[in-house]
């Protein structure tokens, strides 16, 4: 009878199981069927266009210096603007300002040995058990024009804190404790090691940030989206659309100031933009590359000297001997940064770097290769059209040949995916690419197309501001002879004018969701615009492609008890896997 008893109590819980399993079955199939969220393997997609609704402006105005988020709120020898960014798996980059900013004629800097740069941290609150020291430095943004006003910058610190373990919340402040003068307390995480199983829980990715109404409710909305890391793909303060006396910005310098001898800078517009970015990027490491609004040409041909001097980025780590290229893993992803406003030639020193550094690349350890700069390859936007063809001929066919996944821009101020494409062909081989220019700049919003009736730009229109002018005709497909396609290119997957930022979540070796959160979906609840599943396919295309590595075997049972909710939506069959694996840990 024990033993009866016994099996009775076995078996009833194993029936109630099953039954609860085949309600939940049927409830996923419900889901699956009415809300399936598209994978790149369903592509290449019909062309998609979202026009800008009426009901939206297409920009908004800067911020005034005496906004309460960008008003300095610290005396002089305290730390603002703290920053974070990666070095490294075991490695970040604290950076922050002290010391006052000066704006006019006749200006000293200030000495950046006067204030030390520590860095005090642990891994439990208030109990901070290392010191680390950096270096300091300032810069001066010098215009020597009459009527011209010069800037030279508060002391600039960065504090390189080394031997971090993976996945661990380090508490930390920063400053001078001889003075004294430290910061508030901060808290960020690392990292997980890279490996083909470990990803950051959410990648946000913006560009042309600016600083402006949009640009606040852009920030807000990410915020709520709870990134582990923020991708700044170029244009960051837009400073220089003012004159140096500061005042009002302008959507377009040229237009507002015809007279002006040089493209001149508001510099404190920089200091602003820090200390309204400071509740994030204190907390979240914050990747950036360099765009055109950061070129800011002083005389002497000296180019951007507040974009190399305010950010530590991993250069050196990454063998790039330029900030203004640069690559890093983060978790089983493999970042690189490249720049297009330095010599991307493939004789140039660039080419050389990328290369090497894709050489290195191990994808049975980072399976995902991302890359990043400013201005798109592929765009269909009549704004900055075929802009950057040149370095398109340099350059896209090594990032082909190593497979990269994906690809993000800014520049054009608007959204847009592409089908995977490669050398202007459909090829499901080819990276995705996916502008997203749209942060909230003073520019506004970009609303034409390339082809729309009238809107092709003339192969004179959109001069790149470095490098040459590659404009060329299609010769072949169904613009074929033409410079722009009379509709929506077959390259081009899906298209809207609107302002907002991407999430990118990758979910293993092959999987990655990718959100297009629009800022007019702020208050909706799980709202959102463009979204799809971006799926690697590495046995199809390591016949193509070079540098394809097998991944290793799938997680055990065990682990893959832990991650099975994340494959459910996939398919039906991914479905039934999952349920089975429940099954199996349930009675492990």
């Amino acid at each position: 009878m024990t033993t009866n008893n016994n099996q009775e109590k076995i078996v009833t819980p194993m029936k109630d199981f099953k039954l609860w399993m085949i309600t939940f079955l049927i409830i996923a199939k419900m889901v699956v069927t009415e809300s399936q969220i598209p994978t790149t393997l369903d592509g290449p997609f019909k062309p998609v266009t979202l026009r800008l609704d009426p009901s939206l402006r297409k920009g908004s105005s800067d911020l005034p210096m005496d906004d309460p988020r960008i008003k300095r709120n610290v005396t002089s020898n305290f730390p603002e603007q703290i920053a974070l960014a990666i070095s490294s798996p075991t490695s970040v980059w604290v950076s922050w300002v002290t010391g006052d900013a000066q704006v006019g004629s006749n200006l000293t800097e200030l000495d950046p040995s006067s204030v030390l740069s520590e860095v005090w941290y642990g891994k439990e609150s208030g109990k901070y058990t290392s010191v680390a020291k950096g270096v300091s430095t300032v810069y001066s943004q010098l215009y020597p024009f009459k009527g011209l006003l010069n800037y030279t910058s508060g002391i600039i610190h960065h504090v390189r804190l080394k031997g971090l373990q993976p996945k661990t919340k380090y508490y930390y402040k920063c400053g001078d404790s001889s003075i004294p003068a430290m910061s508030g307390e901060n808290v960020f995480e690392t990292f997980p090691t890279p490996s083909p199983n470990s990803y950051p829980h959410r990648i946000a990715v913006i560009g042309d940030l600016g600083l402006t109404s949009n640009t606040t409710t852009t920030i807000d909305h990410l915020i709520q989206n709870d990134p582990s890391m923020i991708l700044m793909v170029g244009d960051l303060s837009y400073a220089n659309q003012y004159q140096t006396t500061g005042g009002k910005g302008v959507p377009c310098f040229s237009c507002a100031f015809p007279d002006a001898p040089i493209r001149e800078t508001y510099q404190p517009r920089w200091d602003a933009w820090g200390r309204f970015m400071e509740p994030l990027t204190s907390r979240v490491p914050m990747m950036v590359i360099e765009g055109n609004h950061e070129i800011e040409p002083q005389v002497s041909g000296i180019t951007f000297k507040s974009y190399l001097t305010r950010f530590a980025v991993p250069s050196a780590e990454s063998g790039s001997k330029s900030n203004l290229y640069y690559s890093f893993n983060a978790g089983g992803v493999h970042f690189i940064m490249l720049g297009a406003y330095v010599d991307y030639n493939s004789t140039g020193a660039q080419y050389s770097w990328l290369k090497k550094d894709l050489d290195l690349v191990d994808r049975t350890v980072t399976p995902w290769l991302v890359a990043a700069w400013h201005p798109p390859w592929y765009n269909s936007y009549s704004s900055h059209y075929q802009e950057f063809e040149c370095m398109r001929q340099e350059m896209e066919a090594i990032l082909y040949q190593y497979g990269v996944d994906i690809i993000f821009s800014g520049h054009v101020h608007a959204y847009e995916r592409m089908n995977r494409v490669y050398n202007y062909t459909l090829d499901p081989c080819g990276p995705v690419y996916i502008i997203v220019g749209d942060g909230g700049n003073i520019e506004q919003v970009d609303v034409d197309f390339a082809d729309d009736p009238g809107k092709c730009p003339s192969a004179g229109d959109n001069p790149p501001e470095f490098g040459g002018v590659c404009h060329l005709n299609f010769s072949s497909g169904p613009a074929k002879g033409q410079f722009c396609w009379n509709r929506q290119p077959d390259w081009s997957a899906y298209r809207e004018s609107s302002f907002g930022h991407g999430i990118l979540e990758v979910v293993n070796s092959t999987y990655a969701l990718w959100t297009w959160h629009r800022n007019q979906d702020v208050y909706n609840e799980d709202s959102h615009g463009d979204q799809i599943y971006i799926v690697r396919q590495p046995e199809l295309c390591s016949k193509t492609l070079k540098a394809q590595s097998s991944l290793p075997p799938s997680p055990s049972l065990s682990k893959a008890c832990f991650h099975h909710h994340s494959l459910l939506i996939f398919s039906l069959n991914s479905l039934l896997i999952g349920a089975l694996s429940l099954s199996l840990c349930h009675s492990a």
